[in-house]
């Protein structure tokens, strides 16, 4: 089994939660993943049987973490 965790610190960490957890609810062939808080930080940890798996697994969350940080800083330069 391979094991990534991935943290999200600052402004974003307070979005990711709520708007990745669908994406951690939804089966992905053979990965787990939890997502939850650590103090201030997101945490997002995925466990895969393959290399195949956990590299699908890591473009998903990290393109989903990407467009968080994009939308967060749209909202900031607009507001």
């Amino acid at each position: 089994m391979l094991k990534a965790t991935l943290r999200i610190t600052g402004a974003a960490a307070y979005a990711a939660v709520p708007s990745i957890s669908p994406e951690a609810g939804r089966e992905l062939p053979r990965t787990t993943t939890e997502i939850g808080y650590d103090g201030e930080d997101a945490v997002i940890t995925i466990t895969a049987s393959d290399t195949s798996a956990m590299r699908a697994a890591l473009n998903s969350y990290l393109e989903c973490i990407r467009i968080i940080e994009d939308i967060d800083n749209l909202t900031r330069v607009r507001s």
